[in-house]
């Protein structure tokens, strides 16, 4: 319940007695970018199919200001519009209510789920609860022929342009506070988590405020002598951990049209995260751990290398550039440094640096005569070396479009006299991202 004992929240105003309401925030929006929102203003539109020449002009009147403050409560919705006259028109757009039984039936159907019933506690509403509610024969949502809009105007348009006007800010409206939905159905927010809660734990919230309290209630307490004088029981044996990461579970619904979440995306990031769980959960180190977000950005890119050239899954790698805005090669390019010289072998990428001329002697020696020296890097035809600040040469060697790519893993040598030609070494073992 509000602060001020309205029992539908803020959906419970007082409209605007004189005058325009504010206007809707710049720009053509469509209406309804919730999929509710979306079916109220299919059902507006579809009983506008015999005379629809009044949408745009409400929709004008919508983006425009002229509707006051919206009173959505059971069963209607109040709101006045400001037209040519000087006394605004009051616009009434009735929807049927569920009676007391009907609701037993939609809470139930709705509790079935726990997915549902889990999203609705958090004050989201996924797309399957009007499908549980169609389950025991009724809308959540009304239909054409259950939007019943009435206006003061002499229009005898149905509806008329400022009752249509008014419909197309309930969509807003709904898509700001999808409970809304319930209000116009006959109950407010906190009555219907209160009959999900009461469900959920073997009983049934009877209707009206005086489920909704919140006064706390009595707690016996334990005996603190009784609960420390007990003896311990055994510990639960652990379960053996898996081989693999799971995959992550499908989740009870889509993210709704317009979230901005991307689900592919919100699928990798999960099972990122198992498998980076199941390392830690096995006693080893975070494989992402310390690493800044272009350098975890190369580490999950890394991971859909094969040893070979190419990505094991170029579509993934392509999808993973994209979402993160990068072009999918350069990827690609930072993928390889990380997968063979970890964190260091991806800052060697990009990074030049002025190390001690004497330093370069091994590079010079990998390479052979006629090699060119230039900051840290040591070329000589398509190969060039670069070397590292911790001492490791990194290998680079030009593509076919004569762009320097890594080339395996690095190479420790710190004297000349310590090496042979470069075609002649045996590389060793790739090193861990850290």
């Amino acid at each position: 319940m509000s602060p001020t004992g309205d029992r539908f929240g803020p959906f419970e105003r007082r409209p605007r007695l004189a005058g325009p309401g504010a206007p809707r925030p710049a720009g053509r929006r469509a209406f309804g970018a919730t999929w509710w929102g979306a079916a109220w203003v299919e059902a507006l539109e579809q009983r506008a199919r015999l005379d629809p020449n009044r949408l745009p002009r409400g929709r004008t009147y919508a983006r425009s200001g002229a509707v006051g403050e919206l009173r959505l409560a059971p069963g209607e919705v109040l709101a006045e519009v400001q037209g040519t006259r000087r006394t605004p028109y009051k616009v009434r757009v009735r929807v049927r209510p569920f009676d007391a039984g009907e609701w037993d039936r939609v809470l139930d159907a709705l509790v079935a789920e726990i997915g549902h019933t889990a999203a609705l506690l958090d004050g989201e509403l996924p797309s399957g609860v009007a499908d549980d509610v169609a389950a025991v024969g009724l809308d959540l949502l009304p239909g054409p022929g259950e939007l019943q809009p009435r206006c003061s105007c002499p229009d005898w348009a149905d509806p008329c342009k400022h009752a249509a006007a008014v419909c197309y800010l309930v969509a807003d409206a709904l898509d700001a506070d999808p409970f809304g939905v319930f209000v116009l159905r006959g109950r407010a927010r906190e009555e219907v988590l209160a009959g999900l809660r009461a469900r959920r734990h073997g009983g049934r919230a009877a209707p009206g405020p005086a489920a909704l309290s919140l006064e706390p209630t009595a707690d016996e307490g334990l005996v603190a002598r009784e609960v420390f004088s007990r003896t311990p029981a055994a510990l639960p044996v652990l379960p053996a951990l898996p081989r693999r990461a799971q995959r992550p579970a499908v989740l009870a619904a889509d993210p709704p049209p317009g979230s901005g979440i991307d689900l592919a995306a919100l699928r990798a990031l999960a099972a990122d995260a198992a498998e980076r769980a199941l390392v830690l959960v096995r006693g080893g180190e975070d494989p992402a751990f310390g690493l800044s977000a272009d350098e975890d950005l190369a580490r999950r890119a890394a991971a859909l290398l094969t040893r070979g050239e190419g990505a094991a899954d170029p579509a993934a790698l392509g999808a993973l550039a994209r979402r993160c805005g990068v072009p999918a090669r350069e990827l690609f390019l930072r993928a390889l440094a990380l997968r063979d010289g970890g964190v260091e072998g991806l800052a060697m990428l990009s990074e030049a640096w002025d190390p001690d001329p004497a330093a370069l002697g091994a590079g010079r020696a990998l390479l052979g005569p006629g090699a060119l020296v230039r900051r840290n890097r040591v070329s000589l035809a398509d190969r060039q070396l670069r070397l590292g600040r911790d001492g490791r040469w990194y290998p680079y060697r030009k593509d076919r479009a004569a762009r320097w790519v890594p080339d395996g893993v690095p190479i420790v040598a710190r004297r000349a006299e310590e090496v042979g030609a470069l075609d002649e070494r045996d590389e060793p073992d790739a090193p861990r991202a850290r």
